[in-house]
């Protein structure tokens, strides 16, 4: 094992994974960027966007779709209610939450927009090589959704 934490055996997995990782974080940093224009935050966007496409949507399924804690969505739906772009309407022990019109406009405007953008981060791929990706993007999705955090004290012994 080298000063890294890599072995042999684990070296081009954890690579990738810190590519991922940094991608990832660039790809949020940038997206930030861009939607300041808007007054939005990527974060928010991805909220809205949920919400766009789920609405009426409950607090605790917006949640499943998002990458925050329930904390969180508690918090940016606050601030979004704040500006106008969402309302929540409680429906006995259910808050349901839907885009204003105001939330509505911004997305019309801001959906194709950002969509392109994100999507200009891989124009240095051609068409099998996006395909070829998405798929094994699938495929280790679909196994970590299988794998479970060891006991400490398994790896130990």
């Amino acid at each position: 094992m080298d000063r890294r934490g890599f072995s042999d055996e684990n070296k081009l997995s954890l690579l990738i994974w810190l590519r991922m990782v940094r991608f990832y974080q660039r790809s949020n940093q940038l997206s930030n960027e861009h939607l300041q224009h808007f007054g939005v935050t990527a974060a928010q966007f991805d909220m809205l966007a949920q919400v766009l496409i789920h609405q009426p949507v409950s607090q605790i399924e917006l949640a499943e779709h998002l990458t925050i804690s329930r904390g969180g969505v508690s918090h940016m739906l606050t601030r979004l209610e704040k500006e106008n772009l969402i309302v929540r309407n409680q429906q006995w022990k259910v808050k349901y939450i839907s885009l204003t019109e105001k939330g509505k406009k911004l997305m019309e405007k801001v959906m194709p927009i950002q969509s392109d953008f994100q999507a200009s981060l891989f124009d240095i791929l051609d068409d099998e090589e996006k395909k070829r990706m998405h798929e094994m993007m699938i495929k280790i999705h679909r196994h970590s959704l299988q794998m479970e955090v060891p006991n400490a004290s398994q790896e130990e012994s």
